[in-house]
C-alpha cells in the first residue's frame, strides 16, 4: 500500500489501457477494500488480457466462466458483466474523442484538481465533478461507475489531487 501511494496514486496518467484497467479495478471494488484490489491486481491484468479494452469487449459466455472460475480475481457476475460492457463503451468514447484520454481529462480542462486537505476526515467521497462526469458515463452506457467510483478514479488517476498538504507527494510525484 505504500508502494502504491507513493509512487502511483494520484499520479496524473494519460495512457488509456492504464485508464481503461483504473475504471475496472475501481469498479470492482465497489463494496471491498481497495487492499484487497490491489493485492489481486496482478491477477486481474492477468485474466484480463493486461486491460487490453479491445480484446475485453469481445469477451464471451465462455470468458465469463473462465473468470467466475478464477480465484486469483474478485468473482461477482455483475462486476465482470460491467468491466466487459465498459471496454465497449470505452471503445466507443475512443473512437468518438480520439482517446479515452482526451475525454476524461476535458473534464478538468487537462489540467488536475487540487486539493488542499489538511486532514483525512476533510477527504470527500464525492464531489460535483464526480457526480457529472458519473452521470456523462452513465448516459453513455457505463456500469458500475457511481459517483463515488468515480471520485476514487479521478484521484487515482491524478485528476484529483487529494494528497493532504503535508504529505510529500502533495506538490507532485515521486518520480
Amino acid at each position: 500500500m505504500t508502494a502504491y501511494h507513493d509512487e502511483e496514486w494520484g499520479t496524473p496518467l494519460h495512457e488509456d489501457r492504464k485508464i481503461f484497467e483504473f475504471l475496472v479495478l475501481e469498479g470492482m471494488q465497489a463494496g471491498l477494500s481497495w487492499r484487497t484490489v490491489l493485492y489481486k491486481r496482478e491477477n486481474f491484468r492477468r485474466a484480463f488480457h493486461d486491460f487490453d479494452p479491445v480484446k475485453v469487449a469481445r469477451y464471451a459466455a465462455r470468458d465469463v466462466r473462465r473468470l467466475l472460475g478464477d480465484a486469483g480475481i474478485i468473482r461477482n457476475r455483475q462486476k465482470i458483466l460491467a468491466a466487459i460492457n465498459n471496454a465497449k463503451r470505452f471503445l466507443e468514447v475512443q473512437e468518438e474523442f480520439g482517446s479515452f484520454d482526451r475525454y476524461i481529462w476535458g473534464f478538468v480542462r487537462g489540467k488536475p484538481v487540487v486539493n488542499r486537505l489538511k486532514s483525512f476526515s476533510k477527504l470527500p467521497a464525492r464531489t460535483p465533478l464526480s457526480d457529472l462526469i458519473s452521470k456523462d458515463l452513465k448516459a453513455r452506457g457505463f456500469k458500475f461507475v457511481g459517483s463515488t467510483i468515480v471520485y476514487s478514479h479521478l484521484q487515482a488517476t491524478g485528476l484529483v489531487n487529494d494528497h493532504l498538504v503535508t504529505c510529500f507527494r502533495h506538490s507532485g510525484p515521486a518520480r
